[in-house]
């Protein structure tokens, strides 16, 4: 499979408008070119709050397989625009028919979550061994040590209801010790629980808005694999929830949303300025705030990992279609088991 990452093309600055200009994309503002984009360069829209697309540039990346995603200011799910269905239709089949099998989906469920609570479990190790603090050190530690036993325990979990209890209990150590991982501008950035809709603190913003790229990233894996996004395992089905790609996002939080919150937050390349704050009402990402946090997520999926399965290096950015591809072999039957990405 070739390494190469298509791009995606973001588009913040509110009142933009994407035009097709012969083989590339022009974004204007006012009536300007701001932006330039070749069509063979894109695998990729996506629209943030008040930008808005063509019809002639719709339909041509329509026409080509390029997914354009519209989200609003916060970077939350609006709608999604894809070409025609030209997914395996047996292999669909074969996802609606494991997902009434309780067993099998309590299998792929189980392998998501175990992914899950090793790479949060890797993260926290790996911030306590950077931490020059006695007493954060020895928390991060602790809540390691606590979802390593919440690891080990999973495989007694027979049901999809008591896997999501683990997951839940692992979910509340490690972001119960998720403060102590923040360095830096810790005035401006304390972290005390998880929130949203809408964040309450810029800790919360700032992973809330990563999530949502890495959504749409795992989206388009799972559509690009011939997978229907709607249907999941460990996520129950809700209309207009895409339940697959959010069970795929579960491995991948840690690694791609999570690191990256807290680089940029310790190494100060997203300070309070970034933020526009109501006091008792809701935080949000500025348009500058937006902009550096893409920059830093397109550059982190630009990173070449190992990929403990396929004994390579690949970039981080290509690690969800190879999953889906993982995952729809398992669903094939090819495989005996879904194996969750867990980079060492």
């Amino acid at each position: 499979m070739s390494k190469e990452l298509l791009n995606t093309l973001f588009v913040m600055t509110q009142g933009a408008y994407v035009r097709l200009d012969g083989e590339t994309l022009r974004v204007e503002v006012d009536g300007k070119s701001i932006s330039q984009a070749p069509l063979h360069h894109l695998g990729s829209v996506v629209l943030f709050g008040q930008a808005n697309i063509s019809a002639a540039a719709m339909s041509r990346c329509a026409e080509e397989g390029r997914t354009i995603t519209f989200l609003d200011i916060n970077g939350r799910f609006k709608a999604r625009v894809v070409g025609p269905t030209t997914g395996n239709i047996v292999l669909r089949y074969a996802q609606y028919k494991a997902c009434s099998d309780d067993a099998c989906r309590a299998d792929i469920a189980r392998s998501v979550v175990a992914g899950k609570m090793q790479n949060c479990r890797s993260v926290l190790l790996r911030a306590a061994r950077d931490c020059k603090s006695h007493d954060p050190s020895v928390t991060l530690r602790n809540a390691a040590e606590q979802i390593g036993g919440l690891i080990k325990s999973l495989p007694s979990a027979s049901s999809v209801d008591e896997i999501r209890g683990w997951e839940g209990q692992a979910s509340a150590v490690y972001f119960g010790a998720f403060d102590n991982m923040i360095s830096a501008q810790r005035t401006d950035f304390k972290f005390v629980s998880r929130n949203r809709r809408p964040p309450r603190d810029r800790v919360n913003a700032l992973l809330s808005f990563l999530y949502a790229l890495l959504a749409n990233d795992c989206t388009s894996a799972i559509e690009g694999v011939g997978l229907d996004p709607q249907l999941g395992y460990l996520h129950a089905m809700r209309s207009g929830r895409p339940a697959l790609a959010l069970d795929l996002m579960e491995e991948f939080r840690p690694v791609m949303a999570e690191r990256l919150a807290l680089n940029l937050i310790n190494l100060k390349q997203v300070q309070a300025g970034h933020f526009d704050v109501r006091p008792g009402e809701s935080v949000m990402l500025n348009e500058d705030g937006r902009k550096a946090v893409v920059i830093a997520y397109q550059k982190r999926k630009q990173e070449e990992v190992d990929h403990p399965l396929l004994k390579t290096k690949v970039q981080l950015g290509v690690v969800p279609h190879l999953q889906a591809r993982i995952l729809a072999r398992f669903i094939r039957g090819e495989a005996e088991a879904y194996l969750p990405f867990m980079p060492r």
